[in-house]
């Protein structure tokens, strides 16, 4: 596979050259830990996903490192509104985070670098840029970078500076994307830190937030790597700003390909608590929605065009998935029937041109709305042979095997293992014992108490099988 991405560096299309030959190091903006994340972070992370598994797929050994901000100005007012120490209240987020990506079934990073975990390493790039001249000490006690003295800023935001406001001094974390100034790299100690500071060589203070990713994608991943990700609202001023800092500490480029996935809206509408749209995993799930459901609507879309969250979308994902489950048991049926083993060399073909369409999809900018058509083609030209009577064990078994493959980077299309209930296989098992005895009038009454619970129960000649209706 040569895979090609959309380099939002040079805004074209490229193919995929990492800098060391079958390795690819990949740098993903995490989560600011002060509260639980929100469907719009996850667009993001199940995009980022989707490249991880890609680059794995296509034989990459991946080296993926995804920060956790747990200092900042949210994680500060939050744990000192809540009178909890930074650490413990940003450590309840954290393992929220984690339990999240498990739902959605996000493959781990290699590493989760913490902020406050590096501070030294920030300290140690700051240092580089006051010695190079692009970085000074103001009168507030602040280190600020000084954007007047990198001549190739506002290169991945591709800027106007005419129209903007430049000349001042930012020291939030996060500013007005219509200003241009001198951002904090050191933020000198105030009392509305409360306990929060490490010591310094401009005195007491801490990091500001920007240069927490452009240190700890540095020490992880070297001076230069391959890809670096996040949405599109990170792109300026927090990753124009990562360039800034590293390039002008190192003297050489940071970052070969930067991708960037597009806004997440609800029903229509910018995501917002004043519109009742504003959701976390765990609202949904509490809805009853699945986080294979929540996830196959994430990551449906491509990850550059906007993605309109709504629960018909996700009604559509549960009638898309049903479907693909009941493919999976019929073929797992026909392919447990006698003579599934294809003689050696003669595996059916017509799975693994659907695979063929589903990598060449990938391949191109991670298109997966063709991949999934890909996968609906192979379920449909399967069913079609199953139907008219023509498919074998061996065709069953090619099917599932592309499936899987195919699984391998959406993460959404393998049927999960059905959890029987107590009451249910108490109820199969009387089933059983009916059927045993000849008892066909008790046989369909369980059948349909059965079906009452939301399973069907199909005989087999190994017994019964039992689904979720």
């Amino acid at each position: 596979m040569q895979l090609k991405f959309y380099n939002s560096l040079t805004r074209r299309l490229e193919p995929f050259v990492p800098l060391e030959p079958g390795r690819a190091g990949l740098y993903t903006c995490g989560p600011t830990v002060y509260n639980f994340a929100h469907v719009g972070n996850f667009r993001a992370y199940a995009f980022e996903d989707i490249l991880h598994r890609t680059l794995e797929y296509a034989g990459y050994k991946l080296v993926h490192v995804m920060n956790l901000t747990d200092v900042d100005d949210k994680t500060i007012r939050g744990s000192r509104a809540a009178g909890v120490d930074l650490r413990d209240w940003t450590r309840q987020y954290k393992d929220a985070f984690f339990e999240d990506l498990k739902t959605l079934g996000i493959a781990p990073a290699t590493v989760y670098p913490a902020a406050t975990d590096h501070v030294p390493e920030m300290i140690a790039l700051i240092e580089k840029l006051v010695e190079r001249g692009v970085a000074y000490k103001a009168a507030d006690g602040c280190v600020y970078f000084s954007v007047a003295k990198f001549p190739s800023y506002g290169k991945l935001a591709h800027l106007d500076f005419s129209g903007m406001r430049s000349g001042v001094r930012i020291s939030n974390d996060e500013y007005a994307k219509d200003s241009v100034g001198d951002f904090a790299l050191w933020k000198a100690w105030d009392e509305a830190d409360g306990p929060v500071k490490w010591d310094s060589p401009w005195g007491p203070g801490r990091p500001g937030w920007h240069i927490e990713c452009s240190a700890m994608s540095m020490k992880y991943l070297g001076e230069s790597f391959d890809l670096h990700t996040g949405g599109i609202d990170n792109l300026f001023p927090h990753h124009e700003n990562e360039i800034a800092q590293a390039e002008a500490a190192t003297g050489k480029p940071f970052v070969r390909c930067w991708m960037h996935c597009a806004h997440l809206r609800v029903n229509g509408e910018k995501m917002s608590k004043s519109l009742g749209n504003f959701y976390t995993l765990r609202d949904l799930l509490a809805k009853g929605w699945s986080g294979r459901e929540i996830r196959h609507v994430l990551v449906a879309g491509h990850y550059r065009q906007p993605l309109n969250f709504a629960f018909d979308t996700l009604s559509a994902a549960r009638v898309a998935l049903s479907r693909i489950d009941d493919f999976s048991r019929r073929m797992e049926e026909l392919a447990s029937a006698k003579g599934a083993a294809a003689p050696a060399g003669q595996s059916p073909d017509w799975p693994n041109r659907h695979v063929a369409a589903f990598e060449d999809a990938l391949a191109d900018d991670l298109n997966t709305p063709l991949a999934f058509a890909a996968a609906h083609s192979l379920v449909n030209e399967g069913n079609r042979l199953a139907q008219e009577g023509t498919a074998t064990p061996a065709d069953a078994a090619a099917a599932l095997a592309a499936l899987a493959k195919m699984d391998r980077v959406l993460g959404v299309l393998s049927r999960p293992a059905d959890q029987i209930p107590e009451q249910l296989q108490a109820l199969l098992d009387a089933r059983a014992a009916a059927r045993t005895s000849k008892n066909w009038a008790e046989s369909d009454r369980l059948r349909d108490e059965i079906a009452s619970l939301g399973w069907s129960v199909k005989d087999t000649r190994d017994g019964q099988r039992v689904s979720k209706c």
